[in-house]
């Protein structure tokens, strides 16, 4: 039969839904996504939960997510540690506070002690409000000038929004110069 007949015109085929998941699949989809992915152990548990939602269980007794998660953490193929610093070190080059940096660990099932580990110094933190300022071209990076008070507390709710300190807002976006806040960002580091 002709693919452009009139019979299979505004056909679609219908999809067979996936088969169920066993324990040999399962494990099978952990591992591809651990190779794909820089994850944590919260992440990688909430993914096989979420497949198993979506396709069923076909194996014997229930699903243990736990076991496979513990087991790949054990081999080091999940590690917390490895995935907050990276991830808190991402998010300040990107220029993002401490309190963004603390929902998205917390979001991925990071434990509050290593979170506190991974929040970077005040000289870092400094340095990412700089350097959203120099990207969104807040204070002394807009060029012009003086800037209208609402203009500046737009900037300074923008900054908030991003994690930030008031304190470290209101700093970059009431500088007069960028050489003013590089003496800022050097004051933290005596």
């Amino acid at each position: 039969m002709d693919r452009n007949s009139p019979d299979d015109r505004g056909k679609r085929r219908e999809r067979k839904p996936p088969r169920p998941l066993d324990g040999a699949r399962l494990e099978e989809m952990a591992l591809a996504y651990v190779a794909r992915f820089a994850t944590s152990a919260g992440k990688l548990s909430d993914y096989l939960r979420r497949k198993l939602r979506e396709r069923g269980w076909e194996g014997e007794g229930e699903a243990d997510t736990g076991a496979i998660v513990a087991r790949f953490v054990e081999l080091g193929y999940v590690d917390d540690a490895g995935f907050a610093r990276g991830k808190a070190q991402s998010l300040l080059r990107r220029g993002y506070g401490a309190r963004r940096i603390d929902q998205a660990l917390g979001a991925a099932g990071i434990a509050e002690s290593l979170r506190e580990d991974v929040r970077g110094s005040e000289v870092e933190r400094r340095r990412a409000a700089l350097v959203m300022a120099r990207k969104r071209r807040f204070g002394p990076f807009g060029g012009g000038g003086r800037l209208d008070p609402a203009v500046r507390e737009k900037q300074v709710a923008a900054m908030l929004r991003a994690g930030h300190p008031l304190a470290h807002a209101r700093e970059v976006v009431n500088a007069m110069s960028a050489e003013a806040l590089d003496e800022w960002i050097d004051e933290a580091a005596d």
